[in-house]
């Protein structure tokens, strides 16, 4: 019989587990803790750099959240987000052999989340920020990254954006176009649209609009924050005044990171030939794959494990993070994001309209975002 959700969560009573990595007895306690650990801490004291070597701070990450942006739910709070934090602390161990810690926050102010952050940082190798809105996101991530000597990414920006670039580059493969020639419309200007457009940009495809729930980002709007307007003047797009559906017209690909139900067969039609459909709010995405075929859809994803091509982060952060750490990289940069996707995209030799990213499964993926990492040390 299949357990619901629910009753699985409540067996197991959390899905994550500290143990030792030796089993202790009178021999060894004596030097795993008091007095023999009292060496070790001086060790430490007298030279800082000897805390990757002498404890298990090279292999520990701190997933920290706030609750405010969870998956599709929202602002639930930090006890509500916990049991999300399990999971990726789950993946991490399962996947990449990574010690991840879930820390929700009891807070929601900028400025005591990252004193909070650096205050825990000593103890971690990484931090791994996560369902923390927009556009406060993008601060945190900024300042804990310039302001702390490991690594600090987001995972709903740049880990979405990492596995949507990796799958268009096989999409286009699949459907014969270039990235010079191609437009693009990201329909969700929060965390992920943004990161997308920016990572899209870097890779050489500079023709996108942005959407938000107002409509077409454009020069003419006069509420656009700082992070919209950057996103803006990187785009070379000519993106129309109006509704998110104008701006399909003449497009190639779509990347929804919205909410549900946003278009119709319709509104794909109005696309290029051969158009490339990501539509990826959960669990309901912006348009149907059955509908997106219907508009006439040559390539579809979604962010479902139901679907073929599921785009999903959890593809992304075990490898990179195992990358980061081995390689004592302290800055997740453009260069490094880049070749992640590209690496992933090459995963798949042969690319077919059902099949442009591996799946979190495929053994090979953390392998090969690893060495991806290690070149760009």
């Amino acid at each position: 019989m299949t357990l619901s959700p629910i009753e699985y969560h409540k067996n197991l009573r959390g899905k994550i587990v500290i143990r030792s990595k030796e089993k202790l007895d009178v021999n060894n306690l004596g030097i795993v803790y008091t007095p023999g650990v009292g060496e070790v801490s001086m060790a430490v004291a007298n030279d800082k750099s000897l805390v990757r070597e002498l404890t298990g701070k090279q292999n520990m990450v701190a997933i920290v959240t706030d609750g405010s942006a969870v998956l599709g739910l929202g602002n639930i709070g930090p006890e509500a987000a916990l049991p999300v934090m399990e999971g990726k602390a789950a993946i991490f161990a399962q996947f990449a052999g990574v010690n991840a810690v879930p820390i929700c926050l009891a807070t929601q102010d900028t400025e005591e989340i990252i004193r909070t952050v650096k205050n825990i940082a000593p103890a971690f190798g990484g931090i791994n920020l996560e369902d923390i809105s927009a556009p406060r996101c993008f601060e945190i991530e900024r300042r804990l990254a310039d302001e702390l000597d490991i690594p600090v990414f987001h995972d709903d920006q740049h880990g979405t954006a990492i596995v949507v670039l990796a799958g268009i580059i096989n999409a286009l493969k699949v459907v014969g176009k270039k990235k010079e020639n191609v437009k693009v419309v990201i329909s969700g200007a929060g965390a992920a649209g943004i990161a997308i457009s920016e990572l899209l940009a870097e890779y050489g495809i500079t023709n996108y609009c942005l959407c938000d729930s107002k409509g077409v980002i454009n020069e003419h709007r006069e509420d656009l924050n700082k992070y919209k307007t950057e996103a803006l003047a990187d785009s070379m797009g000519s993106c129309p005044i109006g509704s998110c559906v104008l701006a399909l017209h003449g497009a190639d690909i779509l990347v929804g990171v919205s909410q549900p139900g946003q278009f119709t067969a319709e509104d794909i039609k109005q696309m290029n030939e051969k158009p490339i459909v990501f539509a990826l709010a959960n669990p309901v995405p912006e348009i149907t794959p059955e509908e997106a075929l219907t508009g006439g859809a040559a390539v579809i994803a979604t962010g479902r494990s139901d679907f073929p091509n599921q785009v999903n982060n959890a593809l992304v952060f075990p490898g990179l993070f195992r990358g980061l750490l081995d390689a004592g990289v302290t800055k997740v940069t453009t260069e490094i994001q880049l070749a992640v996707a590209e690496a992933i995209a090459g995963l798949i030799e042969s690319p077919t309209a059902n099949n442009i990213i591996p799946s979190i499964f495929d053994e090979n993926v953390v392998p090969v975002i690893v060495k991806a990492v290690s070149k760009h040390k």
